[in-house]
């Protein structure tokens, strides 16, 4: 099945032919006035340099004014194998698809909304033959079954021509055209990106790259470069301070000699003022009883950190060099 952008908006159809699989580009004279497109030929020549196939209106009152129409616009410099002549289908539309054919001209005849209809433009030679799908349905017709009787007409009876499926509201849309079996299908660029959105896949997707992250990366390379350390003679008060500071729930506490004397957070904060009341503010970090600190050096894997957070149920783990701390760790961290 074909997949077209439908647009005649230059950023989204920049931004839609980077996937580079799409066929073509269909465009309308009503998409360009809401772009506030004023030069229309101008316009027509930029895009066909941009896509593979550009799919364009030519208007007229009779076979001859659409043919005569098509002809100036080939003028303009499209290619004539590359440029599909969209045509709203009329007895005069049909004929001039028979015309235009017969010069070799490829043709969308559209504004297609019964099997009659598309009968015409199917026998006239039509390249393409367009049921308008969302508009329809927005007038209450059995629109699907209508793009199904279509595609059975082309097989049934062996005509040179692909149905498009139209005017496309959303994904159900385009399943819809799958299982129908249409040969060619247009779709806005909003509905396109939402064709391989699925939650599952989404949350599939990060666990590999988090599982990816904790097998390739080392402690040192996740932290976030701040040291958040205090020496062991720093009151409560102003370790506090040093929190905000360092942006972190904890922070490790160090002795003179540089070591590791233990790790002061936001919880036992709470914990202190909690059982000794305010009067613990006045006290230094070294008045303070620390349980053994739970460390990892910086070249260990994430891996390691990982489960490090796993068996002993902590938020932040001291990240060391030799024994001496070079940073903290954040459970968030394994995440980034």
């Amino acid at each position: 099945m074909e997949l077209y952008l439908d647009s005649a908006n230059l950023k989204e159809i920049e931004e839609g032919f980077k996937l580079g699989f799409l066929n073509g580009l269909t465009t309308t004279p009503t998409f360009m006035q809401k772009e506030g497109i004023t030069d229309i030929d101008g316009t027509i020549v930029k895009l066909s340099k941009m896509v593979p196939v550009l799919q364009i209106e030519a208007l007229g009152n009779t076979a001859e004014e659409i043919l005569a129409e098509a002809e100036r616009q080939l003028a303009l410099g499209l290619s004539k194998e590359k440029t599909v002549f969209k045509i709203p289908v009329s007895l005069e539309g049909v004929r001039a698809c028979k015309l235009l054919r017969d010069k070799g001209l490829l043709v969308n005849v559209h504004l297609v909304y019964t099997l009659q209809q598309a009968y015409m433009a199917m026998h006239a030679g039509a390249t393409y033959v367009c049921p308008l799908v969302g508009r329809l349905q927005d007038q209450g017709h059995d629109a699907l079954s209508l793009v199904e009787q279509c595609v059975d007409a082309v097989d049934l009876y062996g005509y040179n021509t692909k149905i498009m499926f139209s005017s496309v509201r959303h994904t159900e849309h385009v399943r819809n055209a799958i299982n129908i079996g249409v040969h060619t299908i247009t779709v806005p660029l909003k509905v396109m990106k939402q064709l391989t959105e699925n939650n599952f896949t989404t949350v599939g997707t990060d666990q590999f790259i988090m599982d990816t992250r904790l097998m390739m990366v080392k402690v040192k390379e996740a932290i976030n470069g701040t040291n958040p350390l205090v020496s062991e003679d720093t009151n409560i008060t102003d370790a506090i301070i040093k929190l905000t500071e360092f942006n972190f729930g904890a922070i490790t506490v160090i002795k003179k000699d540089g070591s590791i004397k233990g790790v002061f957070t936001d919880g036992s904060l709470r914990k202190l003022i909690g059982e000794k009341g305010r009067d613990i503010l006045t006290k230094k970090l070294s008045d303070l009883e620390y349980r053994e600190p739970i460390c990892i050096e910086g070249e260990a894997l994430l891996n390691e950190a990982n489960s490090l957070f796993k068996k002993t149920n902590v938020d932040t783990i001291v990240v060391t060099k030799n024994g001496k701390p070079v940073g903290m760790l954040d459970i968030q961290d394994l995440k980034s």
